[in-house]
């Protein structure tokens, strides 16, 4: 029996380049997809938002002198990218998918429309949220954040390639501790790599708890909706 109606999950772009560690890698796309199958036999509602870092970073580009604003939005480009790539793979998975971009370009997808969006998921289908805010300089983390707030999500899952938040770098300190239930006060206050601060203020705020998890780790998100305790879990 799952214990939430409705998700939010959001993947780094890197989640999506698998092995490789640049690009998308085609196993790992089919992975997510059964995983994310899974849970919507569940009756589960889930959108997904999805970052672009396998193809662009725009603050790294912003770093080697290029226009902030430009280079966020090249990297809100790559974004739609790899929601068509997602798309592609849920629905060989055999669900129904709707890209929603928060810019504009229907030729390949819906705008963002925040009824219409909780209307696809009434009717059982994933929603996946690209080009972030459609705003230069707020993350995808950001963005995450907006949209679980605006569909009424009751969870944000956060996908990583470790068991959850740290005190520190846990592939550079050996000493770092697995910390299971921080504050959303301790993750600003530590400067906590989880997400950035505006959506952990925006998850505070509208009282949205963050589960950090391992998504290497198979069935790991169908656990967390069946209220296991799965990673590290942030709340009031």
């Amino acid at each position: 029996m799952a214990v939430y109606n409705r998700i939010l999950l959001k993947l780094s772009g890197e989640a999506l380049a698998g092995e490789l560690g640049y690009g998308l890698d085609p196993a790992t796309l089919v992975q997510i997809a059964e995983e994310i199958r899974d849970v919507t036999e569940l009756k589960v509602g889930i959108a997904l938002v999805i970052g672009g870092g396998n193809i662009f970073r725009g603050i790294a580009a912003s770093a080697g002198g290029m226009d902030r604003a430009t280079a966020d939005y090249m990297g809100m480009l790559a974004t739609v990218i790899n929601a068509l790539a997602l798309q592609d793979a849920l629905e060989k998975a055999g669900l129904m998918t709707r890209v929603q971009s928060a810019i504009e370009m229907r030729e390949l997808c819906e705008p963002y429309i925040r009824r219409r969006a909780i209307r696809h998921l009434e009717k059982g289908r994933v929603v996946i949220f690209a080009a972030g805010t459609g705003n230069p300089f707020f993350t995808t983390d950001t963005a995450a954040a907006l949209r679980a707030v605006e569909i009424g999500a009751e969870v944000i899952l956060k996908a990583t390639k470790v068991d959850g938040i740290y005190s520190a770098d846990p592939a550079l300190d050996p000493k770092a501790e697995l910390l299971p239930r921080p504050s959303y006060i301790e993750v600003l206050n530590r400067g906590l790599k989880v997400m950035d601060a505006a959506a952990i203020s925006l998850c505070m705020d509208n009282k949205i708890p963050i589960v950090v998890f391992n998504l290497m780790q198979r069935g790991n998100i169908k656990r967390i909706v069946m209220g296991e305790s799965v990673g590290s879990r942030v709340t009031a």
